[in-house]
């Protein structure tokens, strides 16, 4: 209210006519709602939002303080059409007032809608989505890990369907709350507990006291694995968008996303699609169809192995009467008739190749003798010794034995030696002549 007669000589502070008017301002608009379109939308590290409503014709400033922006199941963004529930202040260090919002719906689109698919966009960016990461679960399952509540009609239908078609795994129930505050974190600390238990298993350690998640189910049990486990079951009933928003909620996506264990989402019915379905390596449209997936129907089976055991004596006969043709064959053939044709037929031929050996080496031979006759009769006819037989004779000096081929290289008184056909002569140089 007001301040009794203010007057030029007891004017009003500034700070005065402030709160005076934010007094105004919040008696007058204690609550009201407001629609209009984001813009200037910021949130600091603070976790404050800080942001502009407006109309065609008009601008509102806004501020959301961070108890009420972490509640927010959506990300306000610019543009975004908004009705927006809270009170109006007065910012007295600007002089400007303010509406603090207390809560904000998007409007044409419920707020859970909107979050979820402003999630989905942003996980489908990172690829978690992406079907190159799904993986093929076992052909036979020993062990089987399922999320749920131990009270809910999920676990009770998977256990009955699972039963009645494969008895031959175990299965461990890691209770948890499937809706309501909390169950989020309670579901992806359950995925995580599993594939810690698992790793923990296929490193050899039998036993591990460990703490279930699960608010009202928290309780330390000692879980004890023969064996690692196969496949990760998260499951639920059918419910609205609200009870079945956990399987939503980005832990829980995350959770499923890291799993090193084929995990299979069967959440809700039909016509019910979380995020953690499609994140999932495989998703059921129920409970039932869940265990129908990750188990095969014995009599199935029983079937399957009747016809390969047919198949296969069928094979085996095909092969044995094969054979048994072969074999008549073979024991007809020549070979098994005359064993000693062949060695015959070879000896006949080696036979044949040593006559033709001898006489290739003795036309060698012929040819041979007649070649080094020939040269023999051409080195005969070049030979000093027959120039000898025909009457002459070879002059060499006795001192160096250097053959004498005029008479100038000699001199009076040198020593000679003269070489005949047969024998040789010395002599001594008496006179030398021209």
């Amino acid at each position: 209210m007001l301040s009794a007669s203010p007057s030029p000589q007891r004017p009003l502070s500034v700070s005065e006519l402030t709160a005076q008017i934010k007094d105004l301002l919040e008696a007058a608009f204690p609550e009201i709602w407001v629609a209009g379109e984001i813009s200037n939308f910021a949130r600091p590290q603070s976790g404050h939002c800080y942001l502009t409503l407006k109309d065609d014709r008009s601008q509102l400033r806004a501020v959301m303080w961070r108890g009420v922006a972490a509640r927010l199941r959506f990300e306000p963004q610019d543009g975004m059409e908004v009705v927006c529930r809270g009170h109006v202040d007065l910012y007295a260090a600007r002089g400007s007032y303010q509406l603090v919002i207390a809560d904000i719906v998007p409007q044409g689109v419920g707020a859970l809608e909107l979050a979820l698919r402003q999630l989905r966009e942003k996980l489908t960016r990172e690829g978690l989505f992406d079907p190159a990461r799904k993986r093929p679960l076992p052909r036979f399952v020993r062990r089987i890990a399922v999320v749920t509540s131990p009270t809910g009609a999920a676990i009770r239908d998977f256990l009955q369907v699972l039963g009645r078609r494969w008895r031959g795994a175990d299965v461990l129930v890691v209770p948890v709350r499937v809706q309501g505050e909390g169950a989020a974190a309670e579901i992806a600390a359950a995925i995580q507990t599993v594939n810690r238990l698992n790793e923990r298993a296929e490193k050899g350690d039998s036993h591990h006291l460990c703490e279930a998640p699960g608010g009202p189910f928290r309780q330390m049990v000692t879980v004890t694995f023969f064996r690692p486990i196969d496949c990760l079951v998260v499951t639920r009933g059918g419910g609205s968008m609200e009870d079945l928003w956990a399987f939503n909620e980005e832990p829980v996506v995350r959770a499923i996303a890291a799993s090193t264990i084929p995990v299979v989402s069967a959440v809700g019915h039909e016509i019910d699609v979380t995020l953690s379905d499609l994140v999932a390596d495989l998703r059921a449209l129920t409970p039932s169809e869940a265990a129908e997936l990750v188990a095969p129907a014995a009599e199935e089976l029983v079937a399957e192995l009747r016809q390969v055991e047919r198949r296969l004596a069928a094979a085996l006969r095909s092969r044995a009467e094969a054979a048994r043709s072969r074999l008549g064959g073979i024991a007809g053939s020549v070979v098994f008739r005359r064993p000693f044709q062949r060695v015959f037929e070879l000896s006949r031929r080696l036979d044949d190749l040593g006559g033709r050996a001898t006489r290739a080496v003795r036309g060698l031979v012929r040819l041979a003798r007649q070649r080094t006759d020939t040269v023999a009769g051409r080195l005969e006819s070049l030979s000093p010794l027959a120039v000898l037989g025909r009457g002459y004779s070879l002059t060499q000096r006795a001192a160096d034995g250097r053959l004498i081929r005029s008479a100038d290289e000699l001199s009076p008184g040198e020593e000679i030696i003269t070489r005949f056909a047969h024998g040789q002569a010395a002599s001594r140089v008496e006179r030398v002549e021209p």
